[in-house]
């Protein structure tokens, strides 16, 4: 773990508004973000690999502080893909057509992960936080605004996008990678 002291703000390197107001919601009193839209080169690997690479990226392009996030959607059926390239299915499916993914197999199941990357800057090496929820791919239910939120229920039977954003916050694998990051945070000097 790094001994650099925590900044006051961090640049958040996403260009998803809604991804930006959701971890806004979720990190609220604990630290500002300023987002940045960075256009970033992605490497091929785990979700881990892809998330420090990007974390030390992003430190390098702005040249400080940085905090990236990574995604990733896995079914089981399919031995955890796509996991982190689910963004390019997204963009070919859209979230009416990704459940039909799995309309092959029984196993309907999947996690949605959440991964963190925090960076104090260049040439530090970065760490990361993740969170993770268990559900299942179902047909679209509710705003398709956000992601693959309408079609990843949750074990409550609600879709996230069915849910209120406060109460998917507490549940989701974002936020239990957000109270992970919260939790270093508090443990951390200020600078």
């Amino acid at each position: 773990m790094t001994s650099t002291p925590v900044p006051k703000h961090l640049n958040f390197i996403t260009g998803n508004k809604n991804k930006l107001a959701e971890v806004q919601a979720i990190l609220e009193g604990v630290i500002e973000l300023r987002s940045q839209n960075v256009d970033l080169v992605e490497i091929q690997g785990t979700v881990e690999e892809v998330t420090l690479d990007k974390a030390r990226r992003a430190a390098e392009a702005v040249g400080g502080p940085v905090l990236v996030e990574d995604t990733c959607l896995c079914f089981k059926a399919m031995n955890d893909l796509p996991g982190p390239y689910i963004k390019w299915f997204m963009l070919s499916l859209g979230p009416l057509g990704l459940h039909k993914m799995l309309s092959g197999f029984d196993d309907k199941s999947a996690q949605a992960v959440c991964t963190f990357g925090y960076c104090a800057g260049p040439g530090h090496e970065p760490i990361t936080f993740q969170g993770r929820t268990d559900g299942k791919l179902v047909p679209s239910r509710g705003s398709t605004v956000f992601g693959w939120d309408s079609c990843f229920e949750t074990q409550n039977g609600q879709t996230y996008a069915e849910m209120e954003k406060v109460e998917k916050n507490k549940i989701s694998h974002r936020g239990k990678a957000l109270e992970k990051l919260k939790q270093w945070l508090a443990s951390q000097p200020n600078a």
